[in-house]
Formats: C-alpha cells, structure tokens, sequence
C-alpha cells in the first residue's frame, strides 16, 4: 500500500529524459480485471479464479488467486517509473535478499521465460504505453496501522527496522548505483528541495513551522552528515507497509514488509526517523512512540552520538517531507484526495507538538523511555 509515487526530482539519476518531479499523473495504468487476468494466463501460466483491486497511489495492484489455490499480487508499474528497470531489478532483488536471510518480503515469481520482471504493451483506453509487471507472492497478515500498538509491538517494529538494514546493507548487485537517488525529492538529506512545493502548503502558522525545520536540518544535520553510518534504506517502513498476526506469546507478530519502491542509498538514522515518524500518525499517544522503537532499533544497532542528536530533527524533516507532498500532491490527483491525504489529518497536529516542545524535551523523553523499556525487557 502506497502513500507516494515514484516521483523523479530533475536531475535525478536514472529519471527518463525531460521528466520533471511529480509528472506521473497520466502515467497510472487501467487494466480492467479481464485484461489483468490475461496477463497473469500469458506471462506466469496461471489460471486465475478470483481477482481483486488492492489500493494503490500511481500503479496498480491486484489480489489475485489462482486454481490451485495459490494467492498472488500482481503489481503493475506506472509508465513513468517502469522506463527505471535497473532501479526495479534492484529492488526486486532487496525483497529477496531479505527473503533468504529471513524477513518476511515478498518475491517475485518468474515468469515462463524465466525472468521475474516484463515490460509489456497495454492499451487501457487512451493509447498504448510500456508498463512493468511483475506477480509477487501474497503474505498475510493486516496493515499495523490496523491495531493499537503495544510497546511490545513498537519494539518489535524498531528492531525489525534495523535488522533488515542491517541486512540490506550487505547486499550486493551490479546496479547497486541506482540506488544513488540523490536529488530525490523523498531523500531525507533532500528536505531542502521542498521550497518550491510550500506555496500549496496551507495554513501560514503551519508553513512556517516547516521552514523552521528546514532552517534546523541545515544547521544540525547536513553539517554532521559525515558522521552518520551509511546503509541501503527501506525508506517507507510505514505503518501501510508493516502486516501483523495475532500471536499468543506478543499479542501481534510481524508477518509481512511491502513496498521496497523508497529504496535509496542512505543512513540507520534516516531509517529509524521515518519509522518512528510513521508509527506515530496513528497512536493514540504519539509522544510514547519514539521511545519502544528506539529501544528495539537499538536493541539492534545502537546509535551514535550524532545519530542520537539529529534524530529529532530528522522525525521532523519527515513529517514536513509527508504533508507538503501530499497536499501538492492533491493539486495534481484531486480525485484521490482522501487517500493522498492519509498522514496530513494527523500529522500536522503531530508536528505542531513536537515542534513546540522542543529538541531538548522530546529527545529526553525518547532517551529515557528507551532505557526504561529495556532495563524492564
């Protein structure tokens, strides 16, 4: 489940010629149920007997299975970012290096050619374009944002977190350089670059808190970058993107990690930031969040102390990146209003908190909630 395209900043490595940032809004395919059957009969050699749309931002999903009682999700890429194949094989390949070292991602079926990924002609009604098509396998399991997360739960997802960037940052692939996204708008070293997108931001009060993030990732952030620990990031371990079980031992396990289309070269903090930032739009105390995540993150992977400084700043920068996205984003997809606008109806209050109460206060909170969750664990 998607919050966010695949949007190329200009510039951008790997951007199709003349792409410019957020120009994916006739891109999205259409394949009517038949149509998407037909493709699964043709390319996998299936037989599908039920069929079902899942919700999706800029490519489309389906949920489907097969006569043998097989369940699939067949994920068909916008036009735009289906021209990025090396990028794409890199993060088919993520889902299954995490698969073989033990995390629970999807992986990609291959095809009867063999290969695990086909560009394809699909006309859905205005003309033929080449969309990328792949048939993942199905993990069960519902969304977190789904249930009321224990700090149990929290430390498992903080953990997780940085397990499998632990992992991910062994992997190897000789186009491992498509992950250098470095004037990609969803970047978090690139928080910078949503000046121009603040002119459809709403609410003067809320604008300015933005730029007084900004003004603070500049001056407490990019300048002690170089300390930071670089890794392959997720980029979206979201509350959409994490699926759990109940289990009698710790009430929810998780069973499932989606969407690897965030992947980028980065660092553990930026990991534990955008987890953090995204556990929190549902809870119900919000506050209490970063301190179980932090503590299964470091449960893991202790940070720094740069890390530890700049993880503020950085939950901030993420809350910013989110909502003035999105609300840009309905000016171009005002039909999918409600859906662009998920994370905006609580994280703008979210942000306000924590901006007003500050670096100092917030990260002690966190600190201190940390070690007292694992002194008890």
């Amino acid at each position: 489940m998607l919050r966010k395209p695949c949007w190329w900043s200009p510039g951008e490595a790997g951007a199709p010629a003349g792409t410019a940032d957020m120009s994916l809004k006739d891109s999205k395919p259409k394949l009517s149920e038949s149509q998407a059957s037909q493709l699964i009969g043709r390319l996998f050699g299936l037989t599908v007997t039920k069929i079902r749309p899942l919700p999706s931002y800029d490519d489309q999903n389906f949920h489907v299975g097969d006569s043998e009682g097989g369940e699939y999700v067949l994920k068909i890429m916008n036009s735009v970012c289906s021209q990025n194949m090396g990028l794409i094989e890199v993060q088919t390949h993520a889902m299954a290096w995490l698969h073989q070292n033990g995390l629970p991602a999807q992986t990609a079926l291959p095809k009867l050619t063999g290969t695990k990924m086909s560009l394809e002609d699909i006309d859905c009604g205005s003309g033929s374009q080449k969309y990328l098509v792949r048939l993942l396998t199905y993990l069960p399991g519902t969304t977190i944002s789904k249930i009321a997360c224990s700090p149990q739960m929290l430390y498992q997802v903080g953990r997780m977190a940085a397990t499998m960037d632990t992992i991910l940052h062994k992997m190897e692939h000789p186009k491992l350089s498509a992950l250098q996204r470095k004037n990609w708008l969803w970047n978090p070293a690139n928080l910078p670059m949503l000046e121009p997108y603040l002119q459809t931001y709403e609410g003067e009060h809320e604008k300015q808190v933005v730029k007084d993030v900004m003004k603070m990732f500049e001056t407490q952030v990019l300048v002690n970058m170089s300390s930071f620990r670089k890794c392959i990031n997720h980029g979206d371990f979201s509350d959409l993107n994490i699926l759990v079980e109940p289990d009698a031992t710790t009430g929810y396990r998780i069973t499932g990690i989606l969407d690897f289309g965030n992947m980028s070269n980065g660092y553990y903090i930026f990991e534990l930031a955008i987890t953090i930032m995204y556990m929190m739009i549902e809870s119900q105390s919000p506050l209490e969040v970063g301190g179980a995540v932090l503590a299964g993150w470091e449960s893991s992977f202790p940070l720094n102390k740069a890390e530890r400084d700049a993880l503020f700043v950085l939950v901030l920068a993420r809350f910013c990146q989110s909502l003035v996205i999105a609300q840009h984003s309905v000016t171009l997809y005002p039909e999918n209003k409600d859906y662009l606008m998920i994370t905006s109806h609580k994280g703008k209050h979210h942000l306000s908190q924590l901006w007003k109460m500050g670096k100092e206060a917030v990260l002690r909170k966190w600190v201190e909630d940390a070690r007292e969750y694992s002194d008890r664990k």
